[in-house]
């Protein structure tokens, strides 16, 4: 019994550590959108939102977990899945390690069972400070067993993104992993199961190309990048200037790719009262 509670100390004193990563300083923090400094405490509280401007700081996998899931909820799925080298691509693996020891996570993606308001589901996070969340063929395992564990135990399935797209040292097999998640969807869509796609800043390339854009209910963080290119990118290519606010997600809500921006601190009880609403028959 001792050794489960000193488990489960070391597991939130982690997530403290990782949460701290994410607002450096001692008493200040400087906001990189606005340039306004807030006190340490006022942004931590803020779920890591700037309190001037409403900037979303990114969020490290296990602490955006804790924000969403009822307290003692938490049950991972494949935490040891490993990374791999599949091109024994040069300097590829130094990059892995450096992300391990930096993250303590063993690859981009986190996926766990839990509930949200009482109610069970499947939710995978991908954390941006791991190669920026690029989809590897690990990451592309760890989300399609996520999913056919949704499928299996008909869960509602959650999935945060976070991402850069396809992880380019890992070439064809990285590519590869936008059909197998789509197709697990697919299987998954079949069952008349429920999937909530939340895209936060940034979500590009392959990512938002497949599993990012298959949710039933789409939702936004504020101010978060979404696109499969880059704006800058597609203004060089058309050679036009593009509009104020191009691809970012209240651009793309209004354009009907995204079905709502929604703050951070409102996120949990929005994703709750969905499940609620998508709940066969209320609970008894």
């Amino acid at each position: 019994m001792n050794d489960i509670f000193a488990k489960r100390r070391a597991r939130l004193l982690a997530m403290k550590a990782i949460r701290d990563n994410y607002i450096p300083g001692d008493k200040l923090v400087s906001c990189p959108h606005c340039g306004q400094e807030s006190e340490r405490k006022a942004v931590a509280e803020g779920l890591s939102v700037c309190p001037k401007c409403g900037y979303h700081w990114p969020l490290g996998a296990y602490y955006r977990l804790s924000t969403i899931l009822d307290p003692g909820s938490f049950r991972e799925l494949h935490p040891r899945l490993p990374a791999g080298d599949p091109l024994s691509f040069p300097g590829y693996r130094t990059k892995l390690e450096s992300s391990q020891r930096k993250t303590g996570l063993t690859e981009a993606a986190v996926t766990a069972t839990g509930a949200i308001g009482g109610r069970r589901c499947v939710v995978g996070v991908l954390d941006s400070r791991f190669l920026m969340g690029s989809m590897s063929a690990a990451v592309g395992e760890k989300i399609t067993l996520a999913i056919e564990f949704a499928t299996k135990n008909k869960l509602p399935l959650i999935l945060f993104a976070a991402s850069g797209g396809a992880r380019m040292q890992e070439g064809i097999l990285s590519l590869m992993q936008m059909a197998k998640t789509s197709a697990a969807l697919a299987r998954f869509s079949e069952k008349g199961l429920l999937y909530i796609s939340v895209l936060t800043d940034p979500t590009t390339g392959g990512v938002t190309a497949s599993f990012a854009s298959l949710g039933d209910i789409i939702l936004a963080e504020p101010g978060a990048l979404i696109g499969f290119a880059g704006p800058r990118v597609i203004q060089q290519t058309i050679g036009e200037t593009l509009p104020e606010g191009f691809q970012r997600s209240e651009f793309q809500m209004e354009h009907g790719f995204v079905d709502a921006v929604v703050p951070r601190t409102e996120m949990r009880d929005t994703l709750a009262r969905l499940l609620r609403l998508h709940e066969k028959g209320g609970r008894q």
